[in-house]
């Protein structure tokens, strides 16, 4: 398991340290400083406390290799800190000044084509760099001499979005750093070349310095698959180890102050190993933003369980998200009314006791001038400054919600970045796997059964769940299988998707069928044995193949060949699709008992809604899980003395409830003496003692 450091919360000013955080990033040095007093002014009437301060800074801290200017940013840490705002201050090495590249061009990274990835945007810098990391913690330390002291300086924010724009670096800097991280990892070529089962194209070598990085090889460009998967890995880690390093650098000479670094998880990024990274920060930092549509609470919440479950239940700080719409995307959506106090507040119930945006004042220029912000282009008689205003005053009457912790679910979905990687890699069966995409719809299925799930990392603690779903694992370690085994001989219950334990931690096959990872205990704890993956999309053959309890498979299917005699179909494939597959009558959803426990296998994709009656009809009665209404979720937050119990809309039509408790905050809703009516993007908070 995972050790963690020690959790630390950064402390707020002002007559009392304890509340919610509520604030942006600043960037003070983009703008005259006859700015800066509004601003501040404005900052109290929206009831900001905190700012992240100096994360795109390096150039106007550091000017010139031996110049430096600390003086603006010692006039504003006073303005703040007299206005009673505390900074979290950036150690401003995410994007690194202009005169560093000009001078140390062999610090850039490079593209799998031998691409520099040229300075002018953010992370122009190689994670292998040693004259990065020079440059870098020269810069922390200076940092953290001048304001390690400083008291409106509460925490410290370790770069930002590591990987973003340098997650993959393909410069022979890379290379040097690949070579060493495999010999550590292997020992010797003998056990690197068993890995990656070199003899396969003639790939084996003799030395560690025969190890490439997986670059690009020409038209046909199929990478050695264990390769490119710990290419993926040292890449992690090469970035893990440039946070660590600025990060020990700011704690040799301030040891006091929590340290962090914002994580980017949403249900369409997670591109580290954040499970991993967790355990190197004091508290979790996230960015998250919204998903326009239908899916945009639920996708928040998704993302959200699994920053919960990575920060061990402990609050979390929401570092960034957008007041309205971004200017990233090829369409950029607005915020409907009501959804920037809602999203808030949905974050909050989620265990975030930080609320913060990016940015606080709109930028005039430059790439993020379209991406919206606390104080608009239009200033502060706006109506979204007014939501603005609006959402710190929520906040204010929530501060006792704030070290409280969320209540778990009977149920977890598990995530594995790594797996989420293997997916990635384009020689499977088909590209189109996406093992986070099959989680969310995971958990949105149970939020349409009227049950909310915890989204859990593998590598976490999860003995504690009664059921376990485990939604397109294609890597599973053998020890994840063993460890699974254990879980449910020991009486817990699994749901096991398909296109899970196909491979192992090596991107080895198991032989003997599918899922064949644990040396096919997988199998036997499920109950069946498949031969083959039918893929659907070709041209000219059917869409779809359907199942003989209603659901519909649109891509994959095991063809399962052998199912124990102790197990039992609860589906199988019938229709026109079936016939021409050559799938009729095999099955589909496989139940099976074993040992004080009880397995589920679905061997093919199936849709949201075949999902939410499979919850319904099969694991809440196996489980004895209690269904509620499909319209609202439902998320506690408690302490010893309290809950509190947040409800929110998620239908898009009004909703009434009986109150069953002492109203907090109604939003976007209306109070009778016995209910409440909840609107499009309504939000009930009540309190209950414990």
């Amino acid at each position: 398991m995972l050790m963690n450091r020690a959790f630390t919360w950064p402390r707020l000013l002002g007559n009392s340290s304890g509340g919610i955080a509520y604030g942006g990033d600043y960037n003070p040095d983009q703008w005259p400083e006859s700015v800066w007093p509004e601003d501040i002014r404005l900052m109290q009437q929206a009831g900001v406390n905190v700012v992240a301060l100096g994360i795109f800074s390096w150039d106007r801290i550091q000017p010139a290799e031996d110049e430096w200017d600390f003086d603006w940013l010692d006039r504003i840490i006073a303005m703040l800190g007299c206005a009673d705002i505390s900074v979290d201050l950036a150690s401003a090495t995410a994007s690194a000044p202009l005169w560093l590249y000009e001078k140390y061009p062999q610090m850039l990274p490079r593209d799998k084509f031998g691409h520099a990835i040229n300075a002018g945007a953010r992370q122009s810098w190689s994670a292998s760099s040693p004259i990065f990391r020079e440059y870098a913690l020269e810069l922390c330390r200076r940092l953290a001499e001048r304001y390690g002291d400083n008291p409106t300086v509460t925490a410290w924010h370790v770069g930002n979005e590591y990987g973003w724009n340098n997650r993959h670096d393909y410069s022979d800097e890379a290379l040097r750093a690949f070579r060493a991280w495999c010999e550590r990892k292997y020992g010797s070529v003998e056990k690197l070349n068993e890995a990656w089962c070199s003899s396969f194209w003639s790939q084996e070598v003799r030395s560690f310095q025969e190890v490439l990085l997986p670059r690009h090889m020409g038209a046909d460009a199929m990478v050695n698959p264990a390769q490119q998967l710990d290419f993926e890995r040292f890449s992690n880690d090469a970035l893990l180890d440039c946070y660590c390093a600025e990060r020990d650098a700011i704690a040799a000479i301030c040891p006091d102050k929590p340290i962090t670094t914002n994580f980017m998880i949403s249900t369409d990024q997670c591109a580290m190993d954040y499970a991993q990274w967790g355990a190197e920060v004091d508290f979790v930092s996230n960015d998250h933003y919204f998903h326009e549509g239908e899916s945009h609470l639920d996708e928040l919440l998704c993302s959200d369980s699994l920053v919960s479950s990575i920060a061990r239940r402990h609050p979390w700080y929401l570092m960034e998200h957008s007041t309205s719409s971004v200017q990233w995307k090829p369409v950029n959506a607005r915020k409907c009314h009501g959804e920037l106090l809602r999203d808030a507040l949905a974050h909050v119930a989620m265990g975030a006791d930080a609320i913060n945006f990016f940015q606080w004042r709109q930028s005039r220029g430059g790439a993020e001038a379209f991406h919206s912000a606390m104080l608009p282009h239009a200033g502060a008689d706006t109506r979204l400054f007014r939501q603005v205003c609006e959402t710190g005053e929520a906040l204010k009457d929530l501060s006792e919600v704030a070290g409280t912790t969320v209540m778990p679910s009977r149920v977890g979905i598990l995530f594995d970045a790594q797996s989420q990687w293997s997916t990635e890699i384009p020689t499977l069966p088909t590209t189109k796997l996406d093992h986070w995409h099959d989680v969310r719809d995971w958990y949105r299925s149970f939020l349409d059964a009227g049950l909310r799930a915890d989204v859990v990392p593998l590598a976490h603690d999860w003995e504690q769940y009664d059921l376990l779903v485990l939604p397109t694992l294609f890597m599973l370690s053998d020890s994840a299988v063993r460890r699974l085994e254990r879980y449910v001989r020991g009486g817990g219950a699994i749901v096991v998707g398909y296109a899970t334990g196909i491979v192992n931690d090596a991107f080895q096959v198991s032989l003997g069928g599918y899922p064949g990872t644990g040396d096919g205990l997988l199998r036997t704890m499920l109950g069946v044995s498949g031969e083959e993956f039918n893929i659907l999309g070709a041209v000219g053959t059917a869409e779809h193949v359907e199942l003989s309890d209603g659901g519909m498979s649109r891509l994959w299917q095991t063809c399962l060949t052998r199912i124990d005699d102790d197990a039992e179909t609860l589906a199988a494939y019938t229709g026109a699709g079936a016939r021409e597959w050559e799938l009729s009558g095999m099955p589909a959803i496989v139940a099976h008992q074993y040992g004080g426990g009880r397995t589920w296998y679905i061997g093919c994709d199936v849709r949201r809604e075949d999902i939410t009656r499979f919850i319904c009809d099969q694991l809440a009665p196996q489980i004895g899980l209690e269904l509620g209404d499909p319209r609202v979720v439902s998320i506690d937050r408690a302490d010893d003395a309290h809950v509190f119990h947040c409800v929110f809309n998620r239908s898009g039509t009004d909703v009434e409830l009986c109150l069953t408790g002492a109203p907090v905050l109604l939003a976007r809703g209306s109070r009778g003496q016995d209910a409440v009516t909840l609107h499009a993007n309504g939000v009930l908070i009540m309190q209950n003692p414990r």
